[in-house]
């Protein structure tokens, strides 16, 4: 039986005010108190509600801006020189979409940043440069286009460009609007240089992107021990994947970053996942609960999202907001399209809150 998603149904608040309901109100009012009826209709929606709107970041359009800022400040001055992009419904705490942050971060040739910790996990995903590197907790790891990399919270991390390389720039994710909420955050510097304690790539080199885990294994953190993904490893995979694998209506082959001792999220508060989108392939809409942030990698097409058509190619970033019907084209008749994404799926699953619903016709009206 069909549930009636009207206030007419018994359950929901339909008190009309009198005065002398009125007077009451600002009575409780006085005392730290109010009446659960008032907002029990806001405060409880039929569905899940979202406060943030799809949105599409254009890289081509904020690229000279990022130039710019390494022009303008200096890595020490910025503390992390970042061009952060903002839902114009999450202004207030400085988030992308739902509880997720994402910036772009820019680093010349022999710039670095000082060590620094917080208790917000952040990711990164490398969007053009060569020479980068991160250092994380004394291990350091070579960045190149198109790999994903993960800073666990409370970890001292770094980065920076090595002389003789490419100016270089990525994409940064964190859940800082999320424990910001929680208030649980903080931020704390190295004092000093951080000093290196595995070989350089040690973590990539250690824990390979093929499921294998070394037997003298000692890993004990809740978060993936391995702290870079190379998309030298990444993209074929999700080729061979496709030979063999019809993949999914809603979203084509899509596969999950993992962490090699549990095959669970690579942290605690976020998940990512990279998807490859066939020559000409449409998806189906659907939703569910969780908020995400997309990054183009490789292609172009569209997507559809709560009924909004954004157009992508390469570097190009959008979100798609919790509980909002998307679908997504590969425009190219010859080429695949792969998108990156990160998502708050970690905390939404745990908590018990996950939830989706395909879209009943199949695809959206624009």
């Amino acid at each position: 039986m069909e549930t009636k998603h009207d206030d007419s149904v018994l359950g929901r608040a339909r008190v009309q005010d009198t005065p002398e309901l009125e007077a009451y109100y600002k009575e409780l009012e006085t005392l730290g108190a109010g009446a659960l009826w008032t907002v029990a209709n806001d405060i409880e929606p039929w569905e899940p509600r979202t406060s943030s709107v799809p949105m599409l970041w254009k890289y081509e359009q904020l690229r000279e801006l990022v130039l710019k800022s390494s022009e303008l400040v200096t890595p020490e001055q910025a503390g992390r020189r970042v061009v952060y992009l903002v839902n114009d419904k999450r202004r207030d705490v400085s988030a992308a979409v739902g509880w997720l942050y994402t910036g772009i971060q820019v680093t010349r040739p022999g710039e670095s940043t000082s060590a620094h910790r917080h208790r917000a996990s952040a990711l990164r995903f490398i969007m053009e440069g060569e020479g980068g590197y991160t250092v994380v907790d004394g291990n350091k790891i070579m960045l190149e286009v198109n790999d994903f990399v993960i800073t666990p919270n409370s970890t001292w991390h770094e980065h920076g460009v090595e002389e003789g390389g490419k100016t270089c720039i990525w994409q940064d994710g964190l859940d800082i609007p999320l424990v910001n909420a929680l208030e649980a955050n903080d931020y704390a510097v190295f004092d000093g240089k951080q000093p290196l304690t595995s070989p350089v790539n040690h973590s990539p080199l250690t824990y390979s992107g093929v499921g294998l885990v070394p037997a003298d294994n000692g890993w004990d953190k809740p978060y993936s021990p391995l702290f870079k993904y190379s998309w030298k490893q990444v993209y074929p995979a999700l080729l061979e994947a496709a030979k063999v694998n019809e993949g999914s209506p809603y979203d084509g082959i899509l596969m999950h970053y993992t962490n090699p001792q549990t095959g669970g999220h690579v942290m605690q508060t976020m998940g990512a996942s990279i998807q490859l989108l066939r020559p000409s392939e449409h998806t189906l809409a659907h939703r569910h609960t969780g908020s995400f942030v997309y990054q183009c990698a490789k292609g172009h097409g569209y997507s559809i999202i709560a009924g909004k058509r954004l157009d992508w190619k390469e570097r190009d970033i959008f979100c798609v907001p919790s509980w909002a019907y998307h679908e997504h084209v590969n425009l190219s008749e010859t080429e695949d399209a792969c998108l990156f994404s990160f998502n708050d799926l970690p905390v939404i699953t745990s908590l018990g809150l996950y939830q989706e619903m395909a879209h009943p016709e199949g695809k959206q009206a624009v």
